[in-house]
């Protein structure tokens, strides 16, 4: 076993004692892996590559055969078992076999018909143990990134730009949006890429108004925003970049909103460091960009962390504060988006210093103006 999956079992077991629990169920795919160094993924919500579960002195990967050899070979100090009809068939014995009376459980991950059917399970036994549900218990844990995660996400995010830089190359008039979105994930996974973050994001002229836009047959033209967000999965961790570009000529408006967005994505930049509230962050660059003219043009926070998921905590929010800490990778991504015109959003991710904000996105200077 690793030790930095070593030490995220002994801080989880620390917890245990705390929360007077004997064991804990872990579902969230994120988590196992974090936990395990298993790499097995969930297809869809109902459907399970498998459950760890940790106690004071044991640890169990139950699972089904399609991973058997999978999980043989990378949960390296888990105990393995192989179920046929589910994790109830199993899981009873298991527990047994632990000790365990209070299982902890990760309640965004169980279904209501899953938590039924695993709680008569595990009311055959004599004694019976009992479900409790646990919030954040790994995912805690997974905020402060150890250096070798953030150099895992640098990787991500470089070839995640170095693929747009090759996009950007060949863009011109009269390509739709969605085929500049299978540009971008061709080039990204033919340069290595393990998955997409989330589905590229190309949107132009007005549906670049709306901030999650789907690429549609809409054709790109000369002297509109085009909105690129996009990202990689590149050793498990995840890469978030958002790009604003401009074909043929940049008119007053295009520049005014630009700039502002920037402004405010640097100023928030500059005030990133251990210690300071999310909430403060996000209302410097709110208050910048409404200061500016454009008050109630964005919508949306201003940044979330990344890891293992595209989106983990903290968040960079208007409505719930949380406390930055060294070490933690947050996106800073403001915009502005009007209605019948187009957006312009500008998103970096940085990681949390003592001091200061490391920004880990390439540092040459963005020229949004595209020549055709």
């Amino acid at each position: 076993m690793e030790p930095i999956i070593a030490s995220r079992i002994a801080a989880i077991r620390s917890i245990l004692t705390k929360e007077n629990l004997d064991a804990i169920l872990i579902l969230v795919q994120e988590n196992r892996f974090y936990l395990s160094g298993y790499t097995g993924e969930d297809t869809q919500f109902d459907e399970s590559a498998g459950a760890l579960v940790i106690s004071a002195d044991q640890l169990v990967l139950a699972t089904d055969s399609r991973f058997d050899l999978q999980a043989q070979s990378e949960a390296n100090g888990y105990e393995i078992v192989i179920y046929k009809q589910g994790l109830e068939q199993v899981l009873p014995e298991i527990v047994e076999s632990l000790g365990a009376r209070r299982l902890g459980f990760e309640s965004v991950r169980i279904s209501h018909k899953q938590h039924a059917a695993l709680s008569k399970a595990l009311a055959g036994q004599t004694p019976s143990a009992e479900l409790i549900p646990t919030e954040n218990t790994v995912e805690n844990l997974r905020k402060i990134k150890s250096e070798d995660e953030i150099e895992r996400t640098i990787r991500a995010l470089r070839l995640a730009e170095n693929a747009f830089s090759k996009v950007l190359a060949d863009l011109r008039p009269g390509l739709t949006e969605k085929e500049v979105a299978w540009s971008m994930e061709k080039a990204m996974r033919e340069a290595g890429a393990e998955g997409l973050s989330f589905p590229v994001i190309v949107a132009s002229g007005p549906n670049s108004a709306s901030p999650h836009a789907i690429p549609s047959d809409r054709q790109l033209k000369t002297g509109e925003p085009i909105l690129f967000d996009w990202g990689v999965r590149l050793d498990q961790y995840c890469s978030d970049t958002t790009r604003t570009v401009i074909l043929g000529h940049l008119d007053d408006r295009f520049k005014k909103v630009f700039d502002t967005v920037v402004e405010a994505r640097d100023k928030a930049t500059a005030a990133i460091r251990a210690g300071v509230g999310g909430m403060a962050i996000d209302s410097i660059a709110r208050d910048h960009i409404d200061k500016n003219g454009f008050a109630g043009k964005f919508g949306h926070s201003l940044g979330h962390g990344t890891g293992l998921a595209i989106h983990e905590a903290p968040r960079l929010s208007p409505i719930r504060d949380e406390r930055l800490e060294t070490g933690m990778i947050v996106t800073v991504e403001p915009g502005i988006y009007l209605p019948g015109w187009g957006g312009i959003r500008m998103e970096n991710q940085v990681v949390v210093r003592d001091q200061g904000a490391d920004v880990l996105n390439d540092p040459t200077p963005f020229d949004p103006l595209l020549k055709v």
